[in-house]
């Protein structure tokens, strides 16, 4: 596979990680958009994920002309609230999680949901992590890539490691939570690591 870098477009330090743990095995390398910090940010404000992550990487792709950028969208979806905090996962301890233009502490997004699932049994906890990724080049999507992993909303955190609801998220295959795992094991088990080997597997074909 060629050695050019995938470019991602993303802040969030913990995302990269697991980008780059997936693709050290494929023999690719992982690179940020070029000034990525100087650029306007998009306003993520699609319907869903995968309208945030084309949104995304079709106008990020633009500050990289010919070259393929990867952005994503993903998030908690918990079958008790109606699939909520979904889209609005970064921004869901705002008093609008809709109309917030910057993130939340993940503290208090997980707060949040604890407060909200207060009354909810065990049995009822059933949720999932989503994430799209969209790749694009000169503004145009190529294709878009979609992983889930099935798990249950803790009534507290556990573990010190990932970022988001990873400490609330108890994956039952193995009977612990993202937060309790390395970045190598999480990137086998999680939503993002599923959505980027098929994109892995897609980009292999291509070059």
């Amino acid at each position: 596979m060629t050695s050019r870098p995938v470019l991602i477009a993303t802040f969030n330090l913990g995302k990269l990680r697991e980008f780059a743990g997936v693709a050290e095995a494929y023999g690719v390398t992982i690179a940020g958009v070029p000034g990525f910090s100087s650029l306007p940010p998009v306003i993520e404000d699609g319907a869903t994920f995968e309208a945030n992550a084309r949104k995304k990487a079709e106008a990020y792709s633009l500050a990289a002309p010919g070259e393929l950028v990867l952005a994503d969208d993903s998030g908690l979806e918990i079958d008790a609230l109606g699939g909520a905090p979904g889209v609005h996962s970064a921004r869901y301890a705002a008093e609008e999680p809709h109309a917030a233009t910057t993130n939340s502490e993940d503290e208090a997004n997980c707060a949040r949901v604890l407060r909200e699932l207060r009354n909810i049994p065990p049995e009822k906890r059933a949720a999932r992590f989503v994430c799209v990724l969209a790749a694009a080049r000169d503004g145009q999507t190529l294709q878009v890539f979609r992983g889930t992993a099935e798990g249950t909303i803790l009534d507290a955190p556990r573990g010190n490691n990932g970022f988001g609801y990873d400490p609330l998220f108890h994956f039952p295959q193995i009977g612990r939570t993202f937060a309790e795992l390395s970045t190598t094991e999480k990137t086998r088990y999680s939503h993002r690591g599923a959505a980027f080997r098929m994109f892995l597997s897609w980009y292999g074909r291509q070059t």
